[in-house]
């Protein structure tokens, strides 16, 4: 568990998702969906349950590869980020996460202090040698994000998502850890 102070003077605490997050979390999920394009689903396409998401944290909480942080100010959630890494051993040093932060807190460094937190965890697992993301190429803020934290360009995925019938495309980054 770890503490920040954000810019508006809030503090945020940041921890490792239990079980009993699930339905706390899947109500955060059906809110942040309808603030952002910049997601892989949009609002009503998510099609987790409450108790499927207890399985998954479960799951993520008995892995050496995956973890699942949550962001809270007082008892509210208003960040998420999950990192998913591979399964079988030639790919188990690499994985890919999502990040997610309410729209009423963007612009207080959430996002900074999650991809903080995954690097370092990442270094403590000594399993974690890559951490790779994908980003839509017009999510400006988020692409600066990543490049002030070290993540580089890797290339860009034509067609990525459809949303609205529009295509858009994805710009892929990653992070070695040594």
């Amino acid at each position: 568990m770890k503490y920040f102070q954000l810019r508006n003077g809030q503090t945020l605490m940041i921890r490792k998702a239990k079980i009993e997050d699930a339905s706390r979390i899947i109500d955060y999920i059906n809110k942040v969906c309808k603030e952002t394009e910049n997601l892989t689903f949009g609002e009503g396409e998510f099609g987790i349950t409450a108790d499927k998401e207890a399985e998954f944290i479960e799951a993520v909480s008995k892995s050496e590869n995956q973890l699942m942080i949550c962001a809270y100010i007082e008892e509210k959630l208003v960040g998420q980020l999950v990192f998913a890494g591979g399964h079988r051993p030639r790919i188990m040093h690499t994985g890919e996460f999502s990040i997610t932060v309410l729209k009423e807190y963007w612009g207080l460094e959430i996002g900074t202090e999650f991809i903080k937190y995954l690097i370092n965890w990442a270094k403590e697992t000594r399993i974690i040698r890559k951490i790779n993301l994908k980003v839509r190429s017009d999510n400006n803020r988020a692409v600066k994000l990543y490049k002030s934290l070290n993540f580089v360009f890797e290339g860009t995925i034509s067609r990525e998502f459809f949303i609205n019938g529009k295509f858009y495309d994805s710009i892929h980054m990653g992070i070695e850890i040594d």
